[in-house]
């Protein structure tokens, strides 16, 4: 079953591109013989950290979208956990928290219908007792 997980890491801050570059190629590279595939690699830059990590105060952000099961993911998690510029990573699961989005997005749509279907009707309604109010009188 393949699921879809962002992977966020950091690298340190004076890494050239070139080396970025050939890291994330690299971590790409792990993904397909493990049976997964990578839907997107977005270098977010340098960003300014919450918190020093390793006497780091500024460090560069990539976010990798991969679809695949936990052996991909364990591996990719490895190899950043023994790549020394890698200051600090984050793995999280979004297949699941998607999937309540849609169910939630499908509800309120079905809501809204139901909802335009009176709202129709009302008018109507409205114009009949305001008829009858006058000839009461």
């Amino acid at each position: 079953m393949n699921r879809t997980y962002e992977l966020m890491f950091i690298v340190r801050p004076d890494m050239t591109d070139e080396d970025l570059d050939k890291l994330i190629s690299t971590l790409q590279s792990v993904v397909p013989p493990s049976g997964g595939n990578v839907v997107k690699v977005e270098k977010m830059g340098k960003r300014r950290l919450a918190y020093t990590v390793r006497r780091f105060h500024d460090g560069i952000y990539v976010l990798m979208v991969v679809e695949g099961g936990g052996p991909v993911m364990h591996e990719l998690e490895r190899r950043l956990r023994v790549t020394e510029p890698v200051i600090k990573f984050l793995t999280v699961r979004v297949d699941e928290e998607q999937k309540r989005l849609d169910k939630i997005k499908k509800l309120r749509e079905a809501k809204k219908k139901v909802s335009a279907q009176p709202a129709a009707a009302a008018p109507e309604e409205k114009a009949a007792p305001a008829a009858e109010a006058p000839a009461t009188a």
